[in-house]
């Protein structure tokens, strides 16, 4: 019989080819569980476990992978990793290989919040400088909730309580889930576009932040931003925050606290009403009063109108008597401005300046030769005085005593008998002339 031929594997290819198929045939997988075991040794690559309530697979995530993260995991911490599935072949473990991992649930969406948070807070959106004032006493309410929701309801006994008569307009939108981000923003819009209300109540009762997050979206809150109506977050109860209540003009802790800060207490305004119209009253009465005084005053003041026109013609006939005499005095006046004028163009004419300036040019022809004259020999004299002093000092007067210049044949003064050598050429200058010499002998 035929015997089979047994293919025998050693442990080493055996795990070889079993990381190959894990890795060739299921690949990259997204995996949700929680931190365990975990490790960050001095390499920099991280080594933990991944569980549920029933099972655990060992990972690793190598430091150029978890360089970038943009949180810190510790164990207990939900998370959703990217990850490969592989075999680490020294030990035959079955492992993942991670290549990115982020917080799963509550964790991420917390995350998100505190990015878009810092995004749209250096954008400006939270600036004090864009919040707008509440108006003290509106015309209309508007809320933008949902319209079947116990938020409403607070809202509404609110109002009624504290100004039943003031009219409320409900722009309805889901508050919950991905219809709430459109539903909210086209409600604002609207409310904007109809121009209706004085003061819009955005509104929500509490919940999870899952619950909430509509409020986080960057569209929800672009759109509050850009509102021109002020608008009052009252989402959720005291404990929860919102981008939305960043943004608002104010922030209520609650939707009934929101009703509060719109709505005008209607019996404390019937109370300023009352004591306004005290105060109108008072003060029509004091008006009054003084209109009458002033009007007996001014009775009595009062001047017949003949007497005002005899007035007016007194004053006409001393401006007419007037008149003449001020016209003499102007036309003296111009006639004196003429002449002093005509003075001043005499004083400037350009033919009296020439003569003078010719007269002065003459003057200055007959002073010229005898200046030269005067200046030359001043010239000479100093000229002589220089040539004296100088002959005084000259070494050439003193050669003609008697006296020569030795100097060798580079024209350097030899001033003792050491300075030269036998048989090297000198040179005398004595009074007319130079003389070429040799030394034949030395005598110091």
């Amino acid at each position: 019989m035929p015997t089979t031929r047994r293919e025998i594997l050693s442990v080493s290819r055996l795990n070889r080819t079993v990381r190959t198929l894990l890795e060739g045939q299921i690949g990259a997988v997204w995996v949700e569980g929680e931190l365990s075991n975990f490790a960050r040794p001095s390499s920099g690559h991280w080594y933990f476990s991944l569980k549920d309530n029933s099972a655990q697979v060992r990972c690793a995530m190598f430091r150029t992978r978890n360089a970038g993260l943009g949180f810190s995991p510790s164990n207990g911490a939900q998370v959703l990793i990217s990850a490969r599935v592989s075999l680490y072949e020294p030990r035959g473990e079955f492992q993942l290989i991670v290549e990115h991992m982020e917080p799963a649930g509550e964790g991420l969406l917390r995350l998100k919040f505190e990015a878009l948070k810092r995004k749209l807070m250096e954008a400006g959106l939270f600036d004090a400088a864009h919040k707008q004032p509440l108006p003290a006493w509106p015309t209309r309410i508007g809320i933008v909730t949902s319209p079947t929701g116990a938020a409403v309801r607070d809202i509404l006994q609110v109002l009624g309580r504290r100004n039943r008569s003031l009219p409320v307009v409900i722009y309805p939108t889901p508050v919950q889930g991905a219809a709430a981000i459109s539903g909210v923003v086209r409600a604002i819009e609207t409310a904007n576009r109809r121009a209706e209300c004085d003061v819009l109540i955005l509104a929500r009762g509490g919940g999870s932040l899952e619950d909430l997050w509509a409020f986080n979206e960057e569209p929800v809150v672009r759109a509050i931003f850009a509102s021109k109506i002020p608008i009052v977050s009252g989402v959720g109860h005291e404990i929860d925050f919102t981008l939305s209540d960043l943004v608002a003009d104010v922030r209520a802790p609650t939707p009934s606290a929101a009703a509060e800060l719109c709505a005008p207490d209607g019996r404390h305004l019937l109370r300023q009403i009352a004591q306004f119209e005290q105060r109108l009253l008072q003060t029509m009465r004091t008006r009054l009063l003084h209109a009458g005084l002033q009007l007996q005053a001014s009775s009595h003041r009062l001047v017949h109108p003949g007497r005002r026109i005899e007035q007016y013609q007194q004053r006409l006939d001393e401006i007419e008597r007037r008149l003449p005499q001020a016209m003499q005095y102007a036309m003296q006046s111009h006639h004196h401005r003429v002449e002093t004028v005509t003075s001043r163009l005499k004083s400037l004419d350009p033919g009296v300046r020439i003569a003078l300036l010719a007269q002065r040019l003459r003057q200055l022809s007959h002073r010229l030769p005898f200046a030269m004259q005067t200046l030359i020999a001043q010239q000479r004299a100093r000229l002589g005085s220089v040539e004296q002093t100088l002959a005084a000092v000259s070494p050439v007067a003193t050669l003609a005593r008697g006296y020569a210049i030795v100097t060798d044949a580079k024209g350097h003064v030899i001033r003792e008998a050491n300075a030269a050598r036998t048989g090297q050429p000198i040179v005398a200058r004595v009074a007319r002339g130079v003389l070429h010499c040799t030394v034949d002998a030395l005598d110091p």
